[in-house]
């Protein structure tokens, strides 16, 4: 089936069909098509937005069905195969003989990309315990009046993780302000961050080194200490006035500021060859998620930067270049930016 041929069949189930990449709408016709006429011949219309209780139990019984015909001892190995480096060979060779795209969403009206995301929301044991409802937020707000920000005790009583539970927190308490820091509050943030990352370093000190050892000696700290995995929650506490978002992207400004020495490292020329760079490495990568996405490998595209900073850049070249990416998949965003952002930067060089 050529091009047009798909889209014109892809656009009676999906009407914005045609702000899709084109290798994405190749994918589609290959994975869903067929699915959706089905569907059709059923009388059923394919459905977008929020999952139903019965697509969400229809997924579940899917994977498991997967797993028994398999032998896949779980989900996160099926749905989150990078973390199992020593097993993934063996596990994607079973995928593609059992016919994984297919099985996960039998019986789903859905993209099969909406599928396969909706799955590792469910089984991810990391980070999904669903919504907060509103008695659960005012629980939040009670514990932490009787517990202040000892996370993992409020965590406990809520069922939740240490990090869920911190991070709601931050997200519905009060007195956050937005627009310009003040002098004081950039004075603050670098206090709070210095603090958190002697505390580390100490931390660490103290485990490798006798007192003896560590007595007259100064502390040099990796560049990764400086940015990666740090307390945001307990820093965006100690600043006061900024939610822990804020502090993490200021964070990145000024550390990327001080790691080029306040040389413009993302202007002009070098900011276009460096979007071009960015969008190459990711459609290499052919990764589905942006979590499988290894940020500290693609620093180099701009230079001695952090990496949350290079994942700024992509958020901003994302907004800016692709139309309704909230409604895109990651790697129909990835795809998108390849077909038609990529030429028109190459065209400004």
């Amino acid at each position: 089936m050529d091009l047009e041929a798909a889209k014109q069949e892809l656009e009676e189930f999906i009407p914005h069909v045609r702000s899709i990449a084109e290798c994405s709408i190749r994918k589609m016709a290959g994975k869903d098509l067929a699915r959706f006429k089905q569907f059709k011949e059923q009388g059923i219309a394919v459905r977008f937005g929020k999952f139903s209780q019965k697509e969400n139990d229809q997924i579940r019984k899917n994977i498991e069905e997967f797993l028994s015909i398999t032998g896949i001892d779980s989900a996160e190995k099926l749905l989150f195969t990078s973390r199992y480096p020593e097993e993934q060979k063996n596990i994607n060779y079973l995928k593609a003989k059992h016919h994984f795209c297919d099985k996960l969403s039998e019986g789903i009206p859905r993209p099969w990309r909406l599928v396969y995301y909706r799955a590792k929301k469910i089984f991810d044991p990391n980070n999904y315990k669903g919504r907060y409802t509103k008695a659960e937020k005012e629980e939040l707000k009670k514990y932490h009046a009787l517990h202040g920000n000892d996370w993992k005790k409020i965590s406990e009583m809520m069922s939740r993780s240490s990090l869920s539970v911190a991070m709601k927190y931050s997200q519905i308490k009060s007195a956050v302000n937005y627009g310009r820091w003040s002098k004081e509050e950039i004075r603050k943030l670098m206090h709070a961050v210095e603090e958190v990352i002697r505390k580390r370093v100490g931390m660490e000190d103290a485990n490798s080194r006798s007192s003896s050892e560590k007595s007259g000696t100064d502390h040099l700290i990796d560049q990764e200490t400086l940015y990666q995995k740090l307390p945001w929650t307990e820093i965006e506490t100690k600043v006061g006035t900024r939610h822990w978002r804020q502090c993490k992207q200021k964070w990145m400004i000024i550390l990327t500021n001080k790691m080029t020495k306040g040389q413009p490292s993302y202007r002009g020329t070098k900011a276009i060859q460096a979007k071009i760079s960015l969008i190459k490495r990711l459609h290499e990568m052919q990764v589905e998620d942006y979590s499988e996405v290894k940020w500290e490998e693609l620093t180099d595209i701009i230079g001695n930067v952090p990496a949350g900073y290079i994942q700024s850049k992509f958020y901003r070249l994302k907004v800016t270049s692709v139309p309704f990416w909230q409604k895109k998949t990651f790697s129909e965003i990835i795809d998108y930016l390849y077909e038609k952002k990529l030429p028109e930067l190459e065209e400004m060089l």
